[in-house]
């Protein structure tokens, strides 16, 4: 008995080391895959989402899927995290929706502090900004998905149709009412990085000074400012629509009012912006949207949770 037993146990070990041995190269290959593509996994997730704290979520909840796949199966790795990511964010995003539901006052997206080559990609600088990712919130969830995938990831119509569950023939039909959508409402006359940090200086300068006719010469008629204060942090409950309203809340005192606030040009989100610092310690962020040459959009953003990753460079990549 003890021979025989003796004999199963030597037999067994050299196949129990080989499955351990295929297990660990399946997870090494897996890794390698999930690694080389991450930046362009995150990307996916946070444009759908506006959030990287979701987006984070979303891949750990890719990658725990990822590592138990059947590789053989999987013809090529791109499209297929690409998948994984896309239903995992559209089920993150349904989610969000009734979170936004009861969120106190307006809702921002996340910003992220970027490299300064994400402003020369003009197409990602775009997709990723603050402006872009409020007019992608006025989308439902299946047309977020598709036209991300679309018009910025340029993914064919058959891997769409793959990745959100639906017939190529309804991703084409989807994927041409989102366009419309988005068409009227993006930025026009998108301003070029030089100008953009133009206008952010001499705004800077008018909101330090309170110079009310400077701030008039360099906001939009319609200018629109919001605040994300999470319910947590002061900030605007409502919009502020308008030059003059929007010049006088300015002009009256924000910058002066804390002799220890300090204003710090930034790159959020693939434009400049500012960061804004209270006794040493970050308060905020405020982002613009500039078109023709003045500044059309104001996104102050407060919230604590929101603040993460405006100190250190989250890389964005529309490719590997």
């Amino acid at each position: 008995m003890s021979e025989r037993s003796g004999l199963a146990t030597d037999t067994a070990e050299p196949f129990d080391r080989a499955d351990r041995a295929d297990s660990m190269s399946s997870v090494d290959a897996a890794t390698e895959a999930f690694v080389a593509h991450r930046n362009l996994l995150f990307t996916v997730a946070y444009e759908m989402l506006g959030s990287a704290t979701d987006a984070e979520d979303v891949l750990q909840e890719t990658w725990l899927r990822w590592v138990g796949v059947d590789f053989d199966s999987v013809r090529e790795q791109r499209a297929y995290l690409v998948r994984i990511v896309t239903r995992q964010a559209l089920d993150r995003l349904r989610a969000l929706g009734r979170r936004k539901e009861s969120y106190v006052g307006p809702w921002l997206p996340e910003p992220l502090l970027t490299a300064p080559d994400v402003a020369e990609d003009v197409e990602l600088a775009e997709s990723v900004s603050m402006a872009m990712l409020l007019v992608l919130e006025t989308l439902a969830p299946i047309e977020r998905a598709v036209f991300v995938l679309r018009e910025v990831f340029d993914l064919d119509y058959g891997e769409i149709a793959e990745a959100v569950g639906k017939a190529p023939t309804a991703v084409r039909q989807i994927a041409h009412r989102a366009r419309r959508h988005v068409a009227a409402r993006r930025p026009r006359g998108t301003a070029s990085p030089a100008e953009t940090r133009a206008v952010l200086q001499a705004f800077q300068q008018a909101v330090e000074t309170g110079d009310l006719q400077r701030l008039l010469d360099i906001l939009a008629p319609d200018v629109v400012a919001l605040g994300d204060g999470g319910g947590v942090k002061q900030a605007l409950l409502r919009p502020v629509v308008g030059a003059g309203k929007v010049a006088r809340l300015l002009a009256g005192g924000w910058y002066r009012r804390h002799s220890e606030r300090s204003v710090e040009p930034v790159e959020l989100n693939g434009s400049p912006a500012l960061l804004i610092r209270l006794d040493g310690e970050i308060d905020g962020v405020l982002a613009l949207r500039i078109e023709n040459g003045r500044i059309s959009g104001l996104y102050g953003v407060r919230n604590p949770e929101k603040l993460s990753r405006v100190q250190q460079e989250t890389a964005v990549s529309r490719s590997l």
